[in-house]
């Protein structure tokens, strides 16, 4: 005979013999497999559930949420929340470098910028040139070619996933066990492959239990619904057509480009009122894009072709870029001048320039050399470009003219004059950038926050393919993960307010 035990968010039974508890069902959750994959991992499932452990008794493993005292004899328990904690700066989430909605209008939006005061940690550490080590390191995903996503996702505490977009499998990290899991697609669950452009992770809205926001598939955008006491998803089709450019929002309006080659088009839909809207643009290219950026109450894509710019409720224009000239999309993103124009570095065959972005009649302001960076965080080979974007580095120490500066995150802060972030810094490298960002291993690689403080935070032997660093923040870390690397490393923060 079992007893049956009801909390205000799952129903428990209670084995008469053997006195231990199994789960049944629980709010957000689809069949739990108690006696399977749930069972080994009783530590995670508690926590979260906000269940209750035992401390010193072992008449039970695991105790229906709310119980304070063991049923049986009566000994105290370890009671774990049961609710999402306050919603802070560490608890909002992370849902990749470019999603940070706190950031205010004037800075752009889908760049890999951070409200996050991640300095005000960092800095506190020992200044160059004396070289630190990582805090603390983590197993990198089995699928090393990931995004990641770190919020509650409904649960107490935060969670972190890493989703290989290039083969569609969601992976999810049990922080008491410290393994990664792959959590397995539950029946009628599409495809969440994407490879025809840059990926985006739209974040959760409402903070249901086990919504991990929208993401772009083969098939369409969709909605993704995690079970980790299971370790299995599902997912809810938003828009079903095959997506072409990952998905942004706008004013409460999201947007992508979907279709294929000679049929693509526009769609978007008010997230408020479920109003959608869909514009035919059969001459824009079925793959390619980099992922949107919002500024000035648009939403910008670009490619090697041209910009595409929409403001919701009107129809998107499409813009090729000059005859001649070519953007360099892999620089790090466009940047913005005093004035508050976005602009695109590029080559037109005969040397570097920026080109506005938005315009009908675009300005160009040539410059004698690549620029990395994004946001007016910018470096030109190993100095910092202040000022406007083509004004000329500002050169503090000579022996920095034989490295390159490649800005991987900026931490937006009213409070500095100056953009600080996160940087790789590649030393005794003098060949073109061009050739840095492709497959050329860099004997010695020192990754560095830039700021009031300029701090070495570990170095690397024979990084290559640059770009494929991604930083996140989750779990009190900041931390750096590279395909290549068997480890992500990460960097303690103290609380940010």
């Amino acid at each position: 005979m079992a007893y049956r035990w009801e909390t205000p968010a799952s129903i428990w039974q209670e084995d008469e013999g053997s006195g231990e508890f199994a789960l049944v069902a629980s709010e957000g959750l689809g069949p739990v497999d108690w006696q399977g994959r749930a069972r080994r991992r009783l530590p995670d499932v508690a926590h979260l559930l906000g269940a209750s452990l035992p401390l010193d008794c072992a008449c039970a493993p695991i105790y229906p949420e709310g119980f304070a005292w063991c049923p049986r004899c009566g000994r105290p328990l370890l009671r774990l929340g049961a609710t999402p904690g306050r919603k802070g700066a560490l608890q909002r989430g992370w849902w990749g470098p470019g999603a940070d909605e706190a950031l205010p209008r004037h800075v752009p939006h889908g760049l890999p910028v951070t409200s996050l005061a991640l300095g005000d940690s960092l800095e506190e550490r020992a200044a160059a040139p004396n070289v630190g080590r990582c805090d603390a390191v983590m197993p990198a995903p089995p699928n090393a070619c990931s995004v990641f996503a770190a919020a509650g996702f409904g649960f107490p505490g935060e969670r972190l996933l890493a989703l290989a977009h290039t083969r569609g499998v969601l992976q999810y990290w049990d922080p008491m066990a410290q393994l990664w899991h792959v959590l397995a697609p539950q029946p009628g669950s599409a495809s969440l492959v994407f490879t025809a452009s840059d990926h985006a992770w739209i974040a959760a809205q409402d903070g249901a239990r086990g919504d991990a926001g929208i993401v772009p598939g083969i098939d369409g955008l969709q909605r993704l619904w995690i079970d980790p006491v299971s370790e299995t998803y599902r997912t809810e089709t938003v828009l079903d057509a095959p997506t072409v450019a990952a998905p942004g929002v706008m004013r409460r309006h999201l947007a992508c480009l979907a279709g294929s080659s000679g049929e693509v088009f526009l769609w978007s839909q008010r997230l408020d009122l479920n109003e959608v809207e869909r514009f035919a643009c059969p001459d824009l290219p079925a793959g390619g894009w980099s992922r949107p950026l919002g500024y000035d109450g648009r939403l910008f894509w670009l490619h090697e072709a041209g910009q595409l710019a929409w403001r919701p409720g009107a129809a998107p224009e499409f813009t090729p870029w000059p005859p001649g000239w070519q953007p360099r999309l892999a620089f790090g993103g466009p940047t913005q001048s005093r004035d508050g124009r976005l602009w695109q570095i590029g080559h037109d065959g005969q040397g570097y320039s920026y080109l506005e972005l938005g315009s009908e009649q675009p300005s160009q302001e040539p410059i004698d050399g690549a620029r990395l960076g994004f946001a007016n965080f910018l470096f030109r080979r190993g100095h910092p470009v202040l000022g406007e974007p083509w004004s000329a580095e500002h050169v503090e120490d000579l022996n920095q003219d034989d490295t390159l500066v490649l800005p991987l995150l900026r931490s937006f802060n009213n409070n500095r004059s100056q953009p600080s972030g996160l940087v790789l810094r590649f030393h005794k490298y003098t060949a073109r950038a061009e050739e840095l960002l492709e497959d050329r291993a860099i004997a010695r690689t020192t990754i560095e926050w830039i700021g009031r403080r300029n701090v070495i935070l570990d170095e690397v032997a024979r990084l290559a393919r640059p770009l494929d660093c991604v930083p996140i923040v989750a779990g009190g870390h900041l931390w750096l993960h590279h395909p290549d690397w068997n480890q992500m490393r990460g960097w303690r923060l103290d609380e940010l307010s």
